[in-house]
C-alpha cells in the first residue's frame, strides 16, 4: 500500500483489513485510500490529536497502578452490514437465554432436574447468591445491561469467547472513541455511512426506566459508583451524565423503613432504581464484607421487598463463570428452542476426568484459564510459558480442577494498528453492549473492538495494557443527526495540515475485490461527492472568514 504498511505480515490470522492475497477488504477501501494519501507527519498529526483529546477529556483507565490516557489507535474497525447482523442476532439470542437461566437458576432450577447442567457445578460457584433467591426484579429482568466477548477466527467466523453480566464495562469509550473519530477523520464520516452509537444512552435509561417498581412513572434513577479511584469512574460519571440522572457514592445513599433514599440539599430523596457499579460482595455489609464503605447498609433488603431495583441484578456472577459459559449453547436449546446463532470457542471442562487428563499432556498447546477471574488475569498460553510456569500451573489444575478450563489457541484476527515503525497487525476481539429493556434486547451498533498492543500478544484487556479502536458498522440505516455538525467543525480544524495529497490510489484497493464487483464505479462517485463536498467547505469557510473579519 505505502511505505507505511512495508513488512505488515498478517500471516497465521485472519486481517481485518487486507485479504490474505494482499487486496484491501472492499469495507476498508476508503479507510485503506485515506491512509495511503496521508504522510507520516499527517498521520502522526492525527494520532496526537486524538492523544491530546483524551487527555483534555480525562478519558484514562487504571494500569498497573498509573492512570493512564485510554490507547485509541487510529485505525478503525469496521463491519459490513450483513456481519452485524449476524453478532446483533447472536448477541441478543444469548442475552435471552442468560437472562432464561438467571430465573431459572433463582426459582425453579428446571435446568438441573432435566439434567442440562450438572447442580454440583452450580452449588461450587462462588457468585451462586443465597440473598439472589428472593430477589426477583418487577419486570422480570435481571440482566439490564451485558457485555458479550466475541472473536473472529482464522477462518473469519465468530465465535463467543466471555459473557459479562455481572457489571460490564467500557461502553464509555465506545462513545469516546466515536466522538474523537468523527473530529480525527470527518472526511471519513461524510463519504461513509456508519451507524450511530449515540443512543446508548437512551437506551439505557429506558431499560432502568421500565425496571422501576411497580411501574412508577418518572422513576428515581441515580449511578452507583466505588468512588474517584476506581479505574472506570470516567464511565460511571459520563453515563450519570448523559443520562442525566445522579451519580452517587455508597455515602450517599441510606435505607430507611425498606426504601433507599439519597441525601440531597433539599433533604431525603427516594430512589427506585440503581444502575449499580459496584461489586456483589462490596454492595451490602449487612450481608457480605462487613467492612465496605463503598456499599450502602440494609440495600439488599429493599430490594428483596421489592422498594428498590438494582441493575444488574445481584447473583448474575453465576452466569459469568467460565465453566458456565461451556453451557449456554444447551441454554440456549433448552430455553428458546433455537440453535445458537454464534457458537462458543472449543472449551475443556477440567473437572471432568478424561478432559482433564487429556488438558494435563497438552498443556504446552492450549490456554488454560481460571473460571472466575476477568481482566485476562491468571490465564497462562502453554506455548509461550516457562517450564516452571507449566508445572505450577499442573499443580493448580490437579488441585483444584473445577476452576479451570482449557481453549485451544485462537489466533484472533488482526487489524492494522498504527505503531513506531508504521502500520502493523495486532490481534483484536469485539464486546458489543446489550440493553435489556424487559421488552426486547438491543445491541450497540458496534461496541468496544479491544486491541493487544504488542506484537503477537494474544491478551487484549485493557487491564493488561491493551488500547481499543473504533468500530464502524456499515448499514443503509446509518444515522448522521449529529454527526454533520461535528464534521463540519472538524474539518475547519483539521485544515490544510491533514488534507489528502495528490498520491495515487494504492493498487491494493482492487475494483474486483471479492466483497463488490462495483467498487470502481462506486470509487468514482465518491470522488465526485468528495470534489463537490470540498468547493462548498472552501464557500462556507470563505463566509465564515468574512463574518470573523466584520465589524461589530
Amino acid at each position: 500500500m505505502t511505505s507505511l504498511f512495508a513488512g505488515y505480515d498478517h500471516s497465521g490470522a485472519w486481517d481485518e483489513m487486507i485479504n490474505s492475497d494482499g487486496r484491501i477488504r472492499r469495507r476498508f477501501g476508503p479507510v485503506a485510500e485515506l491512509l495511503a494519501n496521508l504522510s507520516r507527519s499527517e498521520i502522526e498529526a492525527r494520532v496526537d490529536s486524538v492523544n491530546r483529546s483524551y487527555l483534555d477529556q480525562g478519558v484514562t483507565f487504571d494500569f498497573a497502578g498509573e492512570e493512564r490516557p485510554f490507547p485509541l489507535d487510529i485505525v478503525p474497525r469496521v463491519l459490513k452490514e450483513d456481519e452485524w447482523q449476524i453478532i446483533e442476532a447472536g448477541v441478543a439470542q444469548r442475552v435471552r437465554a442468560l437472562e432464561a437461566f438467571l430465573e431459572d437458576l433463582y426459582s425453579q432450577q428446571l435446568c438441573i432436574s432435566e439434567g442440562v447442567i450438572p447442580a454440583s457445578l452450580l452449588l461450587s460457584s462462588k457468585e451462586l447468591l443465597r440473598v439472589a433467591f428472593s430477589i426477583h426484579p418487577p419486570n422480570g429482568v435481571r440482566i439490564h445491561v451485558a457485555g458479550i466477548d466475541i472473536i473472529r477466527g482464522q477462518d473469519g467466523s465468530f465465535r463467543v469467547l466471555e459473557d459479562n453480566v455481572r457489571v460490564p464495562s467500557g461502553v464509555s469509550y465506545v462513545l469516546s472513541n466515536r466522538r474523537a473519530m468523527v473530529q480525527t477523520f470527518p472526511e471519513l464520516f461524510a463519504q461513509m455511512q456508519i451507524r450511530s452509537v449515540e443512543d446508548y444512552p437512551r437506551l439505557l435509561l429506558q431499560a432502568l426506566a421500565n425496571a422501576a417498581p411497580g411501574g412508577k412513572q418518572d422513576p428515581s434513577i441515580v449511578v452507583l459508583t466505588p468512588g474517584v479511584y476506581n479505574s472506570a469512574y470516567y464511565e460511571h460519571s459520563l453515563l450519570a451524565r448523559l443520562m442525566g440522572v445522579e451519580l452517587v457514592e455508597g455515602r450517599d445513599l441510606f435505607c430507611q423503613g425498606g426504601y433507599v433514599y439519597m441525601r440531597t440539599t433539599a433533604g431525603p430523596r427516594r430512589v427506585d432504581v440503581i444502575y449499580r457499579r459496584v461489586d456483589d460482595e462490596w454492595l451490602d455489609p449487612v450481608k457480605y464484607r462487613f467492612d465496605s464503605l463503598l456499599g450502602v447498609p440494609g440495600i439488599l433488603d429493599c430490594a428483596r421487598r421489592g422498594r428498590v431495583v438494582l441493575a444488574n441484578a445481584v447473583g448474575n456472577g453465576a452466569a459469568d463463570d467460565k465453566l458456565v459459559y461451556t453451557y449456554v449453547p444447551d441454554f440456549i436449546r433448552f430455553y428458546l428452542g433455537e440453535e445458537p446463532i454464534i457458537a462458543n470457542v472449543q472449551t475443556w471442562r477440567l473437572e471432568e476426568p478424561e478432559a482433564r487428563a487429556e488438558v494435563l499432556e497438552r498443556l504446552d498447546e492450549l490456554v488454560v484459564k481460571p473460571v472466575n477471574s476477568s481482566g485476562g488475569k491468571g490465564i497462562v498460553i502453554g506455548p509461550v510459558a516457562t517450564a516452571t510456569e507449566l508445572e505450577a500451573l499442573r499443580n493448580k489444575v490437579s488441585a483444584d480442577p473445577r476452576g479451570w478450563i482449557a481453549q485451544p489457541v485462537v489466533q484472533l484476527s488482526t487489524s492494522p494498528t498504527w505503531v513506531e515503525d508504521g502500520f502493523g497487525p495486532r490481534h483484536v476481539d469485539l464486546r458489543p453492549f446489550a440493553v435489556n429493556n424487559g421488552e426486547q434486547v438491543n445491541v450497540l451498533p458496534g461496541g468496544l473492538t479491544r486491541v493487544a498492543l504488542p506484537a503477537g500478544q494474544l491478551i487484549v484487556n485493557s487491564s493488561q495494557g491493551g488500547g481499543s479502536k473504533d468500530t464502524w458498522v456499515l448499514g443503509r440505516d446509518a444515522t448522521r443527526r449529529s454527526v454533520t455538525a461535528v464534521v463540519q467543525q472538524a474539518a475547519q480544524r483539521v485544515g490544510s495540515t491533514t488534507h489528502r495529497s495528490t498520491r495515487p490510489v494504492p493498487r491494493t484497493v482492487n475494483p474486483r475485490d471479492d466483497e463488490s464487483e462495483n467498487y470502481g464505479q462506486q470509487q468514482q462517485q465518491q470522488q465526485q461527492q468528495q470534489q463537490q463536498r470540498r468547493r462548498q467547505s472552501q464557500s462556507q469557510q470563505q463566509l465564515q472568514q468574512q463574518r470573523r473579519e466584520a465589524p461589530c
